[in-house]
C-alpha cells in the first residue's frame, strides 16, 4: 500500500495529533505522518511526534514579519517532506488565503462544535451560554474564512445541565479522536466527493455507521 504523506500543524497539547499518530500506526491505514509543525515551542504535541520518530519542527509566527511570510515558511517545510494532505490539529493561527489556495481540498480542520454553529475559539463557553441541548465536533475542508468549508463528518454529544466548558470539552474531545482519523482515512482513500460545497462519502452509508464499522 502506498500511503499518503500527511503534515500536521499544531499549537498545543496535540491530543488529536495523537489520535492521528495512533491511526497511522496501523499497517492498513492509508496515510502516514511525514512532519509535524508547531508555531509554539512549548507545544506538547512536538514531544508526541518525536516519541514516534516523526520529524517535528518549530516555525514561530513571531519570527516572521507577516502572516504570508509565516505561511510561506510552513509551505516550504511541507514541501520538503513531500506532504500531500495537511491536517490542522489545534492550530491556533489563521491561514492566509494564498496558503489555503495551495491545498485545494487537501487541507482539513477539526472544530469543537457542530458547524456552522459556534465558530471561533470559545465554542464550548458559547454552547453552554446558549442553552442548546447538543454540541459536538466537525471535520471539514478548509476555506479562507474561519471555521468554514465543506463538512466531512460530525458527531453529536449531549450538553448536560451541570456541564462546565471543561466537562463539555472532554466529552467532545472523545468524539474528535474518532472522527478525525476517519475523515483523513476517507480522504486518503479518495472516497470524498465535493459537489456544490457538499461532501459525499463513497462507500459509506452514513457517518454514524462508518464510525462503528470503519472498514
Amino acid at each position: 500500500m502506498t500511503k499518503k504523506k500527511i503534515g500536521v500543524l499544531i499549537s498545543g497539547g496535540g491530543s488529536n495529533l495523537q489520535a492521528l499518530i495512533d491511526a497511522c500506526a496501523s499497517p492498513d491505514y492509508p496515510a502516514e505522518i511525514a512532519v509535524v509543525i508547531s508555531n509554539q515551542e512549548s507545544a506538547y504535541g512536538l514531544n508526541r511526534a518525536r516519541e514516534r520518530d516523526i520529524p517535528a519542527h518549530i516555525i514561530s509566527h513571531k519570527d516572521h514579519a507577516s502572516r504570508r511570510a509565516f505561511d510561506d515558511a510552513m509551505q516550504d517545510m511541507l514541501e520538503r517532506h513531500s506532504v500531500e494532505i495537511v491536517c490542522l490539529a489545534g492550530f491556533m493561527r489563521l491561514l492566509s488565503r494564498e496558503f489555503v489556495a495551495r491545498w485545494p481540498d487537501k487541507l482539513l480542520n477539526i472544530h469543537p462544535s457542530l458547524l456552522p454553529a459556534f465558530k471561533g475559539t470559545r465554542a464550548h463557553e458559547e454552547v453552554i451560554a446558549s442553552g442548546v441541548r447538543f454540541s459536538g465536533c466537525t471535520v471539514h475542508f478548509v476555506r479562507p474564512e474561519m471555521d468554514k468549508g465543506p463538512i466531512i463528518i460530525q458527531a453529536a454529544v449531549p450538553v448536560l445541565p451541570d456541564d462546565t466548558h471543561e466537562t463539555l470539552a472532554a466529552r467532545v474531545l472523545g468524539q474528535e479522536h474518532i472522527c478525525y482519523p476517519l475523515a483523513l482515512c476517507w480522504l486518503a482513500e479518495g472516497r470524498l466527493v465535493i459537489e456544490h460545497e457538499k461532501v459525499t462519502v463513497r462507500g459509506a452509508k452514513s457517518s454514524a455507521q462508518a464510525i462503528r464499522n470503519p472498514s
